[in-house]
Formats: structure tokens, sequence, C-alpha cells
């Protein structure tokens, strides 16, 4: 089943004290894709800027990704730059530069609307919905959000997630957008503004999923070197929308699994800076590190 993405494309510059990347290959579509890519199809809208080296998705264009909706707009790309200290886990933004991305309308492909599986990156509500108006009939929709969009738009928002089956957010945001600090507690009240299942990115302290019916907490892989967390979350959404699509099936014990993939990719994708260990990942690799997380957490009588 192919999944649809609709996000942004980026170049971003990042310091760790591990090393740093000057315009390295970014964004929240490129991040999802490269890791989804693994288990199924993957269609990507987002816009670029006349100065982007289009030769930076070829590894994309050969791992079953179709860059057809992604357009070049006249000026610069959307830019990004951060720094991160001795707490990886920490990071401070210097410049962001949305250049093109500032006029972005996502316009989907004829081919693009009838994707079965939709997620929904980290943009603007409002572009979002467009999104969902112009896609036919998805199976599942996910979206991402921040807490931006969370203060600053959140009716339009909340709209969203009306038309949401499964909704991504991380501590800060699920507790801001219901105002309630336990996270189980805070993730059913989610519940009942539409999604069917909420995940909670705790970043190195793994993730939780809530259901109707049941909830599930899954640790992060534990990564002996970490050089760059940026893409991280999109990168999970990746393993995690990628694995359903692969599945084709909603239930709650492949659902658990794609908390797992979804952990596996995030894992995979901080152990070098931007794309470079997402790019040439054999499945093998992937298989053998979701074996490693099940005897992890595995209990023996």
């Amino acid at each position: 089943m192919r999944v649809l993405v609709v996000g942004s494309v980026a170049l971003d510059t990042v310091k760790t004290p591990f090393g740093e990347v000057e315009d390295a290959l970014g964004g929240s579509a490129v991040y999802f894709s490269a890791a989804a890519r693994y288990f199924a199809p993957v269609d990507v809208v987002g816009v670029v800027g006349e100065d982007f080296p289009m030769a930076e998705l070829d590894f994309l264009r050969a791992g079953s990704v179709n860059l057809e909706g992604v357009r070049t707009a006249k000026g610069r790309t959307f830019r990004w730059s951060g720094v991160y200290g001795s707490d990886i886990n920490e990071r401070e933004t210097l410049d962001t530069q949305l250049n093109v991305f500032t006029d972005f309308h996502p316009e989907l492909p004829e081919s693009y609307r009838d994707a079965p599986y939709v997620f929904l990156a980290n943009i603007d509500p409002t572009l979002q919905l467009d999104v969902l108006d112009q896609v036919r009939a998805p199976k599942r929709v996910v979206c991402d959000t921040m807490n931006f969009w969370i203060e600053g738009k959140r009716e339009v928002l909340l709209k969203v997630l009306k038309r949401t089956h499964i909704v991504m957010l991380n501590e800060g945001e699920i507790r801001q957008l219901v105002g309630e600090s336990n996270l189980i507690k805070a993730s059913k009240k989610v519940l009942n503004l539409g999604p069917e299942v909420v995940v909670v990115k705790k970043g190195e302290h793994g993730a939780l999923m809530v259901s109707k019916d049941a909830f599930f907490f899954a640790p992060a892989y534990p990564t002996e070197h970490v050089f760059d967390p940026t893409g991280a979350g999109d990168s999970f959404a990746g393993g995690f929308v990628g694995y359903l699509a692969q599945a084709d099936d909603f239930g709650e014990e492949h659902l658990r699994r794609a908390v797992i993939y979804g952990s596996v990719m995030a894992s995979f994708n901080v152990e070098r800076f931007s794309m470079e260990r997402l790019k040439n990942l054999e499945e093998k690799e992937i298989e053998e590190r979701f074996q490693t997380f099940r005897e992890m957490v595995r209990i023996t009588a």
C-alpha cells in the first residue's frame, strides 16, 4: 500500500558535540520518506528553491519514492540551523529561513489522490486540511503537529484532528493541547477530539501509544553513539506509518509492531548526520534490530 507524505524539504546546518554539517539534506518529508521507503512505496509533496541540489534526492528515487509532487519554486530553499549541547536532547535553533516554504500550497498530483495512507507532517493545519480535501478515501490519516500550531491555530488544528485516525505528539505538545500533565489522562482527552490512536513521542525515553481499549509503551533503542537527533521524530513516523501500510492491518498487535519499527528507524537515524545512516540500510539490519527490541522487552516465566 502506498503512503502519501506532505511536509518540508530543507537544507539543515547542524552542530553537535560530535561534529557539524552545513546545508545537509533535511526536512520532515525527507526524513519520513527515507525511513518509510523500506516498508512501502512513498509519494512526496513538497517545495524546493532553485538552489536545491536535486541529485541529493536520487537515493529516494531509487528506493520506491515518487517525487512527482515536489515542485521547484523561484527563490531559495527552506533552511534551518541549530546546535545541540552536551545534553543531546536539548537543542537551540539558531536560524530559520522559510524562503519558498512561506508560500507553499500543497497540490496533489492526480495519481496521489487515492493514497490509502496519508502522513501530514508538521505543517500549518490550514495546509493539512487542504490536503485532506484533496485525497479521496484514505484508510488511515496520521498527523503530526507542534506547539506553534497548538497555540496559534488551535481551532483549525482541532478540525484536522477530527479527520485524523492517528496523531503523534511529544510530551510538551500533548500537555499543551489538552491542559493535562498526566500522559495517560492527556492521551484519553485527545482521543475525545477525534483520533482513534495517540502516539506520544518521548525521545530517548521511548514512545507511548494509547487507544480507547489499550495502551502500549516501548523504550527507545539503547543507541551507543548518538551523533544527530535531527529528524528522529519524522523517521519514527516513517517506520510507524510505513509498517502499517505494509501490513495493511490496524489491529493492536500491528500497531504495537508499528511503534517498534518506528523506534528502530529513529535509532538508525540518530547514528549519523542527516540521511547518511538511513540512505544505505539493509533490510536485515532493520529486522535484526527489531528482534533485539523484542528480546529487550521480553518477559519469561
